[in-house]
Formats: C-alpha cells, structure tokens, sequence
C-alpha cells in the first residue's frame, strides 16, 4: 500500500501465526513483522523491509463508495496454492453484510463473481484501472459447495483506519449485537406494545454484548 514496505491483507490469514512469510511474484521469501490488526473488519497490516520491495510500485486504493455493480473486478492471489493467479468478474452487487470472527457483521461489502477460492483471502479486488477496489475477504457457500459469490471488504474502511493500523495492537470497533429498526406508533399499536417509541430488536447475534444481556429478537427464544 506504500513505499515502506507496508502490505495489507486479512485479519484471519495472519491470525494466530507466529511468523509471518510474505512470498513475492519472483519467488523471494521475505520476513514479516505483524503491525495492527482489527478482527472486526478483518483487516491487518504487515510491514517487511522497505529495501526488498524497492522495485515494486505500491497499488492504489480507490475510493469504493464511487463502485457500481457492473464494473469490471479482478481478483489477484494464490487459491489453492497457485500463486499469482488472477481471476475477472463483476462486481455483482454492493452493501452485503458478513460476519467477522467477532461474530460483528463487516457492513458494505463489495460482492464480485470473480471466482474467490481458499487462498485469494487477503489479495486485491482492482478495477479496469488496476486500483484497490477491495481485499478479498471470503466466499459464500453452500453444503460445502461454493456457490461463486465472493466478498470484498471497501477499500475505504482499509483507509479509514490505515494509520492506526501501522502501530501494533488490535483495533476495537464497538458494537451491541442486535439487528433493529425504529419502533413506529403503528408498529407499537398493530403488535400490542406497550411503548411507540424506541427499537424493535429484530435478532440478536450470538455471543454478542446483547446476547450476554439475554435480549431476544423476533422470533427468538
């Protein structure tokens, strides 16, 4: 993403680890040290030696809120251990909702239907003009059958928080857990609540600070 050796990818690719190898396009092997991370966007960053990456000019990120479905995606990474394999699709839809391991949904995920496999995690979703549209993050599935809907997380929430990744630690997003809409007076009246103002709890997400608070959404149990 710079000139100072600083390479983005997925929170989970890293998670874990107690070393990082960062393989480049001419097959050298390079060290890397793990800076920030925030599993709640699954994003982190890796820093290797600036000196090694001299010669490789850094892509840009481009603004995704000026994505359209439609447009051209190209998907570069290693699926399946083929390493710089690159893939061309669509983007297919946009403000999709995964997720992440903190059981925190990541909001406005680009969806492409380049093909996405085990492996492109952490590689860059560009546009016609070769810029970062996304990072690869995951792939829908289904009965353990890919589906061919992959996601990308915007390039702008890599941007927004950029500079707090290049220090080390773990960024932490807050959230409640629960999936809501403002309560209405016609809302309150056709369902017999007893308040008209205040939010309807939809569902809550496991393991989240509201269920720890034993709120139930609709439906619920």
């Amino acid at each position: 993403v710079d000139g100072l050796g600083h390479i983005a990818t997925n929170n989970h690719v890293v998670d874990g680890a107690q070393e990082v190898t960062v393989r480049l396009f001419d097959g050298r092997s390079l060290q890397a040290i793990r800076l920030g991370t925030s599993p709640a966007d699954d994003l982190a960053l890796l820093k290797v030696d600036p000196f090694e990456t001299r010669d490789i000019s850094p892509l840009k990120l481009a603004d995704s809120d000026l994505v359209k479905p439609g447009q051209m995606a190209i998907a570069i990474g290693s699926p399946f251990g083929h390493h710089n394999a690159v893939t061309v699709g669509v983007v297919s839809g946009l403000g999709r909702s995964e997720p992440s391991v903190l059981h925190r949904p990541i909001p406005e995920l680009i969806q492409t239907d380049a093909a996405l496999n085990p492996g492109n995690s952490g590689g860059p979703l560009l546009d016609s003009e070769s810029q970062v549209i996304g990072i690869n993050s995951s792939v829908e599935v289904s009965s353990s059958i890919q589906i061919g809907v992959g996601f990308a997380i915007p390039s702008n929430i890599l941007k927004s928080i950029l500079h707090e990744l290049k220090s080390p630690g773990e960024i932490k997003r807050p959230w409640i857990g629960i999936a809501g809409v403002s309560l209405t007076r016609h809302m309150s009246v056709s369902m017999g609540l007893p308040v008209e103002r205040g939010v309807y709890v939809v569902r809550v997400w496991e393991d989240s600070p509201a269920s720890r608070a034993r709120l139930r959404g609709d439906s619920q149990p």
